[in-house]
């Protein structure tokens, strides 16, 4: 199958092609070589090397059928012997932890399952039912190793790009689309701070990002942003019950993690979205995040919600706030 090298050139090509009829698009163009250069840059990140030589030594081998409708899997043929098997699970396996997914390579006793940390096909089922993707141009912020945006291409969607700046996560969607073969499902390794405004894209997700952000109105402008007018916003994030002036802002740590800043309400965050200007703003879903969804495996071996979570009581994290409590927002940009 083709190479990293391979699939930036896709990207390249991908952007060339956007920007005839949308200019914004040579802005990321211009900016593309050092975005890339830097994912792999040694310097920056120490195991950049590695990881990119674990991707080039994956068997080269071919896909007899690639299901991305109800799953990310990849039926694999006659040339997937024992030996290739052994050595891709041992190869993949140096890309760990694994946190989205799972995914599915070869078949029967050769079959590798990344079972993800999260079970990401519980997130997508959730939010796709309520989207129709087909010939849509799409972004995926914050998406990871690319689960999401194979499950988009599934969903029919014209194109995806999903960003985000993880070395990591780069690195093991370039393994999974080693194996998938070239589609318009691409990656830009950066954050959506450094982004050129866009305005082509019909459809922008931010799923489990918001709540990363000191600024969250700056986030929600920068979404908005990179939509065409007319366009959707996906914004999936936590959220605590109460009114529309209800936000919670843990002091130190939200279920063991850090950089938590705000988890507003369903109605606040509908007021939010409508003070920066969206429109048709609809809550479809709302759902309590359990350690069946979220847990620790064999391909991401460290502490998982469980963890964080009261022992005597699991409606309530460590700290002593409400336990991860989801939301996923639909709005459109005027």
């Amino acid at each position: 199958m083709t190479t990293i090298a391979d699939f930036e050139k896709d990207l390249y090509l991908f952007l060339l092609n956007i920007a005839k009829n949308n200019p914004t698009a040579y802005e990321w163009l211009a900016r593309l070589p050092t975005w890339l250069s830097d994912i792999k840059n040694k310097s920056r990140y120490a195991h950049a090397p590695y990881y990119t030589s674990a991707i080039a030594k994956l068997p080269k081998v071919h896909p007899v059928a690639v299901n991305l409708t109800d799953k990310v899997a990849i039926r694999l043929g006659d040339d997937w012997q024992m030996g290739e098997y052994k050595k891709t699970m041992a190869l993949l396996k140096t890309l760990m932890p694994w946190r989205k997914g799972p995914f599915f390579i070869g078949s029967d006793d050769k079959l590798i399952h990344i079972d993800t940390e999260w079970r990401s096909d519980w997130k997508w089922e959730r939010v796709a039912s309520h989207l129709n993707l087909v010939g849509k141009r799409v972004l995926d912020v914050g998406g990871g190793s690319g689960y999401h945006g194979f499950r988009m291409l599934g969903a029919q969607a014209k194109s995806i790009v999903v960003i985000d700046p993880s070395c990591l996560f780069y690195h093991q969607f370039m393994a999974i689309k080693h194996f998938v073969g070239s589609c318009d499902v691409h990656y830009v390794p950066v954050g959506l701070e450094v982004l050129p405004a866009g305005g082509w894209f019909d459809v922008v997700f931010s799923m489990g990002v918001l709540y990363h952000r000191s600024s969250p109105f700056e986030h929600l402008e920068r979404l908005k942003a990179q939509l065409c007018h007319g366009g959707t916003l996906v914004l999936e994030t936590l959220v605590v019950d109460g009114d529309e002036h209800t936000a919670l802002v843990p002091f130190e740590r939200y279920a063991m993690m850090n950089n938590v800043y705000f988890l507003p309400s369903v109605p606040a965050l509908t007021k939010w979205l409508g003070k920066m200007g969206f429109v048709d703003i609809r809550c479809v879903d709302v759902n309590v995040t359990d350690t069946n969804e979220q847990r620790a495996t064999k391909w991401m071996d460290y502490q998982s919600l469980t963890d964080f979570l009261d022992k005597d009581d699991k409606t309530l994290t460590v700290e002593g706030y409400p336990a991860p409590k989801r939301a996923v927002m639909i709005a459109k940009k005027p």
